[in-house]
């Protein structure tokens, strides 16, 4: 395949802009850099991979849910809000 071919095919078109908390977003790139790999490269495989794993199941199986029943209480360095403490 043409270089010309590949690079239309490969094009990145679009963005996802997310908001995550600064103390995970620096981990995660502290990280990336350490692995030598980007964090773009980092996501889109998880996209790929997500995606992938989860084709042709049931985009609902259980009815509306929590969306964030499937992270643990606490993540790592993650700080509790402001609204959690005590007064």
């Amino acid at each position: 395949m043409p270089a010309g071919e590949r690079k239309k095919k490969d094009r990145k078109d679009s963005q996802l802009i997310i908001r995550i908390n600064k103390a995970d977003r620096d981990a995660f790139l502290d990280l990336c850099e350490a692995l030598d790999t980007s964090a773009a490269r980092e996501i889109r495989r998880f996209i790929r991979e997500f995606t992938l794993s989860h084709q042709g199941a049931d985009p609902d199986p259980g009815g509306a849910r929590d969306s964030r029943a499937k992270e643990p209480a606490e993540w790592p360095g993650k700080r509790k809000s402001k609204s959690s403490k005590k007064k």
